[in-house]
């Protein structure tokens, strides 16, 4: 096959686009500039698609002897990603951009740019599986399951994995990874992996999204409605928050309080107690399916509601093309915008965007 390689300057990719070399296909090597002032160095395994990143990625296709090149992705990567998280978090929503990134950026302006130039398929180095099911191509977990990425990749559509090629999904571990890289003479082998939110590379995502989105002081909420303090933005709140909150006012149990929910349109952050983070109920319009759909509208599943959560069984129902799950125990700590993917299995059946959750204690309980 004709394969266009992402190459983002890591070892995963770089060992992703050696081992499609050397099982013979015709490879071509591409890096994703996305920021259009990015860095010239990394800070650790803060950061990426810096110009460091690139001539790693730039020395990993001339040691494979492979053509490679840069194309400049920035404006849809701030259009479709950093606007986004923008938006999300003024609505009062936790969003993933890495989710973003692999659904808009990378298996979409990539894979489409791809198919018009006559490649294939498009080869990066996630950590997932793709197997040729009885009704048709599946996504898998990776047999690696402390590197597994099925769950950032759960937005994929079938037609993109039709065209997409993950050649380290059977790798039993990272190391494995790093020893090969280092065998092949690639210069990439021990470089730190890339942390934290890609176009945040301090890691201060508050600031960060104070001096994007501004400071609105508003008030802390229990519950009941009573105030107990006060904050200079709720955009800086997310659920499931403990520290940073600030309370003039103790609680009645002297126990600490967690961020339960963000209301942007009153500016308002509620906080209770840890109890009541468990959730009963999620439910979202937004959903695609990783392959075949669902034969029937109620089924069984476990659901993963963070990259590196534990899966919970749960119980989906699909009416009036809303998605609701209703796990069999309760889910901790869940905000809207977050992405739900539904397994059965090892394999990713689809996932949706989380509008509503209903929680396990009612209030006053």
């Amino acid at each position: 096959m004709r394969i266009l390689a992402a190459m983002s300057g890591g070892v995963d990719s770089a060992v992703a686009a050696a081992r499609a070399v050397e099982a013979g296909h015709d490879v071509v090597g591409v890096h994703l500039a996305l920021s259009r002032a990015g860095g010239t160095l990394r800070t650790g395994s803060r950061g990426c698609c810096t110009i460091e990143d690139a001539m790693d990625a730039r020395r990993a296709a001339d040691r494979l002897g492979i053509p490679f090149y840069v194309w400049d992705f920035s404006e849809r990567f701030r259009d479709d990603v950093i606007d986004d998280f923008i938006a999300e978090y003024r609505a009062g929503r936790t969003p993933n951009p890495c989710m973003r990134c692999n659904e808009k950026i990378k298996f979409a302006a990539l894979l489409e740019r791809a198919l018009e130039l006559g490649f294939d398929a498009v080869c990066t180095g996630h950590y997932a599986k793709l197997v040729d099911g009885p009704e048709g191509l599946e996504l898998h977990r990776a047999s690696d399951a402390a590197k597994d990425q099925s769950y950032v990749l759960g937005v994929l559509t079938a037609e993109q994995l039709a065209h997409t090629f993950f050649p380290l999904g059977a790798t039993p571990s990272k190391a494995l990874v790093r020893a090969e890289a280092e065998a092949r003479g690639l210069t990439v082998a021990h470089k730190p992996d890339s942390h934290d939110i890609c176009f945040i590379p301090d890691g201060d995502t508050r600031g960060w999204l104070a001096e994007k989105v501004g400071t609105a002081p508003g008030e802390i909420v229990d519950r009941t409605g009573a105030v107990v303090g006060k904050h200079e933005g709720a955009h800086a709140f997310t659920v499931g928050q403990r520290r940073g909150l600030s309370l003039g006012v103790p609680a009645p149990d002297g126990k600490p309080r967690f961020v339960l929910e963000v209301r942007p349109v009153s500016n308002t952050v509620v906080v209770g107690p840890k109890e009541a983070l468990a959730t009963a109920e999620i439910a979202g319009e937004r959903f695609t399916w990783a392959g075949r759909a669902p034969s029937t509208d109620e089924f069984a599943c476990d659901v993963q509601i963070r990259a590196h959560a534990d899966p919970v069984p749960a119980h989906a129902v699909i009416a009036d093309g809303i998605v609701t799950v209703r796990p069999e125990a309760p889910f901790e700590g869940v905000a809207p915008g977050q992405t739900a993917v539904m397994y059965d299995g090892t394999r990713v059946i689809g996932q949706f965007t989380i509008d509503r959750s209903v929680s396990a204690v009612p209030v006053g309980a």
